[in-house]
């Protein structure tokens, strides 16, 4: 394909602008040498568009392109190496840099790698460079198409759920129009990036597009109680997801202010991360396999298939962010689900901490495996597990109950040991320090008890 292929329009310029910077287009309010960066990210990427004149907030604040403008532009690409072609034309009040994705990746420009993730220009480390080199693909799966699927396969009601849920106005946009400012399709096909979030029947073309749900009996993977199996786009595979885990996952319930909030014993926010980085990093390309969603009593299990990337390992994660399907996470970026800049990993443990509970696990070989400890305070079931009767549904504790256990242990502890100290406390309770913290502050904010003294060498002290 060249850049002769589909020349854009005043109309997709438009469009373009009013979806936002993502993958494949960048703003920038006036030119400035720096945008040899945005080259190279758009060639090491899937190609792209440099829009001159465009404000951040997506106001045209305008630019003309001179002679003098189209060779400094022409200079800064073809002293990257390798040398970059683009294509430079001037469409109403903007100025487009058209790039197409490179066939020698690597590229670099004067100041280094860069590479596009989450709508920014971002340098690349050593690491990450290493990893494009090991992983780099001629096509990947979710640029490939399936055969027979045409764009009267594409369901005009999942691109309004989309666009609703993005925040885009794309007003009567035909489709394949906007499915190609997406870049999910070309002039003659839907790619599987678009199939998977917009075919009508995702399913009949790709049958390993498909999530399991499942919540089990005990701390064994022996006796299934609730199962749903989710054949349908990536959008509704997220969100059923998260109402099974809503369904399955115990919660307590707190004042604050005028307001009544539910509180997860496993953070949302922190499962919902993991399910869109299981979306985003699977291996759609290994048939026979689907994301697994696994409640125990003890821990929730978030498994893909496709492992992490060649020559990443699990002790990158959180430092190193590469990305499988570059395609599929614009779109999740656009959805707003995605944690900017590859952080997700690192505030992931940050929350599952402030929660009171362990880090997260991750484990890879063929699969990817995302293990999420359960509140021991929020036991699922009464009784020692799997002791439940056979056809029986298990006997769920009510909020009540579970938000009273601790509270009360702390205070039979302290009546026996006034100088204990909260690491002994975490111990006696099997939660950890973070836990008892939380649990402490509480009860002095409640005027239970008071520290008496400094942390060492101090004591507690009930006050009721």
């Amino acid at each position: 394909m060249t850049f002769t292929d589909h020349p854009l329009t005043v109309e997709q310029v438009k469009l373009l602008i009013r979806e936002g910077e993502g993958l494949t287009v960048e703003f920038k309010e006036r030119y400035t040498p720096r945008i040899d960066e945005d080259i190279v990210a758009f060639a090491n990427a899937r190609g792209g568009t440099l829009l001159l004149g465009v404000r951040d907030d997506g106001t045209v604040a305008g630019e003309r392109l001179t002679n003098d403008l189209k060779a400094k532009i022409n200079s800064l690409a073809r002293n990257c190496k390798p040398a970059i072609t683009t294509e430079l034309s001037q469409i109403g009040e903007v100025v487009a840099v058209s790039v197409m994705e490179g066939t020698e990746k690597p590229y670099s420009c004067s100041s280094g790698y860069y590479r596009r993730l989450d709508g920014n220009t971002q340098k690349m480390s050593h690491e990450e460079l290493r990893i494009m080199f090991a992983e780099n693909e001629p096509l990947p799966f979710e640029e490939k198409a399936v055969k027979g699927f045409t764009f009267d396969d594409v369901s005009k009601a999942k691109i309004r759920a989309f666009i609703d849920e993005a925040g885009i106005r794309i007003g009567s946009t035909p489709v394949p129009d906007f499915l190609r400012s997406l870049r999910v399709a070309d002039e003659a096909r839907v790619k599987n990036a678009g199939i998977l979030f917009f075919a009508k029947n995702v399913y009949d073309h790709l049958h390993q597009a498909q999530m399991t749900l499942l919540a089990f009996k005990g701390t064994e993977r022996l006796h299934i109680y609730d199962r749903r199996d989710v054949r349908d786009d990536l959008l509704t595979q997220l969100n059923e997801a998260v109402a099974f885990l809503r369904k399955h996952l115990n919660i307590r319930s707190e004042i604050r202010g005028l307001n009544r909030e539910d509180i997860y014993e496993i953070p949302l926010e922190v499962l919902r991360e993991a399910l869109v980085n299981a979306l985003m990093h699977r291996d759609y390309s290994i048939t026979g396999t689907q994301i697994s969603v696994e409640v125990y009593d003890d821990r929730v299990e978030i498994v893909n298939p496709g492992g992490l990337l060649k020559g990443l390992s699990v002790r990158d994660l959180g430092t190193v962010s590469i990305r499988r399907n570059e395609l599929i996470a614009d779109l999740f970026f656009r959805l707003h689900k995605v944690e900017r800049i590859g952080m997700g990993i690192r505030k992931m443990k940050e929350a599952m901490v402030a929660a009171g509970l362990r880090e997260p696990t991750f484990a890879s070989d063929v699969f990817f495996r995302a293990t999420f400890q359960r509140s021991p305070e929020f036991a699922m079931k009464e009784g020692p597990p799997g002791t439940e009767e056979a056809g029986k549904e298990p006997v769920v504790k009510t909020t009540q109950e579970t938000t009273q256990k601790t509270p009360q242990k702390i205070v039979a502890l302290i009546r026996q040991k006034p100088e204990i100290t909260r690491q002994e406390l975490a111990a006696e309770l099997g939660i950890t320090d973070s836990g008892v913290k939380y649990h402490l502050k509480k009860m002095q904010d409640r005027g239970v008890l008071r520290r008496v003294g400094p942390d060492k060498g101090g004591h507690w002290e009930l006050i009721r």
